[in-house]
C-alpha cells in the first residue's frame, strides 16, 4: 500500500495550455514513476479545446517522451491514468458536465470524492472557476477532500488581490486554498531552513550581532521572449519581487517554528513579512531602481531592446529591473539591509541568496582578510557554497580566500524532487507548508504598494545594455555604504 497520497483525482483547468504539458503532467509522471502516487488516481485534462480522451493522452504522451524521456510500459501506464472534458469555464452551466464524469471517475478509482483542482489558466478566471464549481455542489467536502491550486499572479495590487481573496473565499475555505509559488518548491530553499535551524555552527550567527547584510538575486539571461504583451502588464516587480523573492526573504529572515507543521511555519513567515519597514518617501527615492534593458550586441548578435520586443506598446514603461534596499523591524534583524534584485537580460540565468558575514574586529587580520560569506544557491546547480580565508603559503600572514562547496546533483539522488513534482504531492497530501497563506500574500502586497503608488507618480526608469548587471544606478545604491553586488556566474562548479 503506497502511504504517499490517498486516492483522488485531479482536475486541470487549462489543460490545453503550455504549463500542462510542460510542467503539470511530467510532474505527475514523475511522482507516479517513483511510486509516490497511489495506483487509484485520475487526471481529468478541462479546457475550451475539443479533445477526446485518447487525443489528450497522445498529446501528453509526446510532451512527456519529449520533456522527460519517458517510455515503456510506465508510460503506457501512465497514460490510461489520463482523461478529458470540453467546456466553456467561463460559463456555470457547462460545469454541470463535470459531475457525472467525476462521479465516473471517483467511483473508478475509489477516490471517496477527493478531488485537487489546479487553475493553470489565465488569472482573470481565478474568480469565476471557484464559483462554478460551488454552484454544482464541487466544493463541499461531505465526500472526500476538495482543494485548490492557484497559480501566480494573485491579484495585480493590494485592492484587486483583497478582492480576489474574498471571491474565492466565498465558495472555498483557507485550508482548501493552495497558492503555489513553485520557488518553494526547490529544494535548496527548503534545504535553508535545516542548514539554519539544525547546525548549531551557524543559528547563533544568523543576526544582527554578526551578520553585515544579506544579497538575495534573480536573475534571467532570456529577455520577454513573445511573453511581451503579458509581461508589461506585469513588470518585474510584479513577476518576480512581490512573490517569489519576498518569499525567499522571508524564508530566510524568519524564527524558528515552534514545530514542523504548515500552521507554525506559515505563522513565521508571515511575521517576517508584517515586520518589513514601510517603504518611505525616502525609500522610494533613494533605495529603489527601476530599469528597462535596452539593445546590445551579444556574442556577435544583437538582442533587441524591451521596447523593440513583439508585444511591447511603444513608449512602455515597464520595468524589467528592480532593485532594492529593505529592513526588517524585528529584534533578529534590526539594522541589517536586504538587498533584492531582480532583472531581464542579466548575464547569467542564477537565483542566490549570500550571507554576508561582519569582518573580524582584529586591527591587523581585518583589513586584509577576504570576506566571509555564505553562499546559497537556489538554480541553477543548486547548492551551498561557504568562503572564509586561510593563509597563503609562504612567508607572512596574507590571506586568501577558499570555499567549501556543496552540489545537489553530487549525490545523485534520484529521490530528488523538482519543484511542482514536490508541490503537487504536498497538496495530494494536505500539505500546505510551502504554499502561501492569505495573510502572507496581503503582507506582500502592502508592502509593493507604495513601490506601485509611486511608479505610477514618477515612472522614473534607468536604461541598462542587455546582457549588463542592471543599471549604474543600481550599482550606486549598494555603494553608499562601501558595498558592491555580487556578479555570479551559472555553475556552482566554478567560482561563483
Amino acid at each position: 500500500m503506497n502511504i504517499n497520497a490517498e486516492n483522488n483525482c485531479i482536475v486541470i483547468f487549462g489543460a490545453s495550455g503550455d504549463l500542462t504539458y510542460r510542467k503539470l503532467i511530467p510532474a505527475l509522471y514523475n511522482l507516479y514513476k517513483i511510486g509516490r502516487l497511489t495506483e487509484n488516481f485520475s487526471v481529468l485534462g478541462v479546457s475550451r479545446t475539443e479533445l477526446t480522451d485518447d487525443d489528450f493522452r497522445q498529446k501528453m504522451r509526446l510532451a512527456l517522451i519529449e520533456f522527460e524521456g519517458a517510455e515503456g510500459e510506465k508510460l503506457d501506464n501512465f497514460c490510461q491514468h489520463l482523461y478529458y472534458i470540453a467546456i466553456n469555464t467561463s460559463d456555470a452551466l457547462e460545469y454541470g458536465k463535470l459531475v457525472p464524469r467525476l462521479d465516473e471517475l471517483h467511483d473508478k478509482y475509489q477516490t471517496g470524492g477527493n478531488t485537487l483542482y489546479y487553475l493553470s489558466t489565465p488569472p482573470s478566471l481565478y474568480g469565476i472557476i471557484p464559483e462554478c464549481l460551488a454552484a454544482h455542489g464541487l466544493n463541499t467536502e461531505e465526500f472526500g477532500w476538495k482543494r485548490i491550486i492557484v497559480e501566480k499572479p494573485f491579484g495585480y495590487d493590494m485592492k484587486t488581490a483583497k478582492a480576489l481573496d474574498t471571491q474565492i473565499h466565498r465558495f472555498f475555505e483557507e485550508h482548501q486554498i493552495y497558492r503555489i509559488d513553485h520557488y518553494l518548491g526547490k529544494e535548496t530553499v527548503q534545504n535553508l531552513l535545516v542548514l539554519r535551524f539544525s547546525n548549531g555552527l551557524f543559528e547563533p550567527l544568523w543576526n544582527r550581532n554578526f551578520i553585515d547584510y544579506v544579497e538575495i538575486t534573480g536573475a534571467e539571461q532570456l529577455g520577454v521572449e513573445k511573453r511581451g504583451g503579458y509581461y508589461d502588464g506585469s513588470g518585474a516587480m510584479r513577476d518576480m519581487f512581490q512573490n517569489h523573492l519576498l518569499q525567499v526573504l522571508a524564508m530566510v529572515a524568519m524564527e524558528p517554528p515552534a514545530i514542523i507543521n504548515a500552521d507554525s511555519m506559515r505563522d513565521e513567515v508571515a511575521k517576517v513579512l508584517h515586520s518589513l519597514h514601510p517603504l518611505s518617501d525616502d525609500d522610494l527615492e533613494h533605495n529603489l531602481v527601476l530599469g528597462q534593458y535596452t539593445s546590445s550586441i551579444i556574442d556577435d548578435k544583437k538582442v533587441n531592446g524591451y521596447l523593440e520586443e513583439v508585444g511591447v506598446p511603444a513608449g512602455s514603461t515597464t520595468e524589467t529591473y528592480m532593485a532594492l534596499r529593505c529592513e526588517i523591524d524585528n529584534w533578529r534583524w534590526a539594522g541589517v539591509p536586504f538587498y533584492v534584485r531582480t532583472g531581464k537580460r542579466l548575464p547569467t540565468r542564477v537565483t542566490e541568496i549570500v550571507i554576508h558575514f561582519k569582518t573580524t574586529p582584529h586591527p591587523v587580520f581585518s583589513q586584509k582578510a577576504p570576506e566571509n560569506k555564505l553562499i546559497i544557491r537556489i538554480q541553477p546547480d543548486e547548492g551551498i557554497s561557504m568562503r572564509f580565508g586561510l593563509k597563503k603559503p609562504g612567508a607572512g600572514f596574507e590571506a586568501k580566500e577558499v570555499s567549501m562547496d556543496f552540489r545537489y546533483a553530487d549525490l545523485a539522488s534520484p529521490s530528488v524532487l523538482t519543484a511542482y513534482d514536490r508541490l503537487l504531492l504536498d497538496a495530494i497530501k494536505g500539505d500546505a507548508t510551502l504554499f502561501a497563506r492569505t495573510d502572507a500574500v496581503h503582507a506582500c502586497w502592502k508592502f509593493v504598494q507604495p513601490i506601485i503608488d509611486y511608479k505610477a507618480e514618477n515612472n522614473r526608469i534607468y536604461e541598462y545594455e542587455a546582457g549588463t548587471w542592471g543599471p549604474t544606478q543600481a550599482d550606486k545604491l549598494i555603494a553608499r555604504t562601501g558595498r558592491v553586488w555580487r556578479k555570479p556566474s551559472g555553475c556552482m562548479k566554478k567560482k561563483v
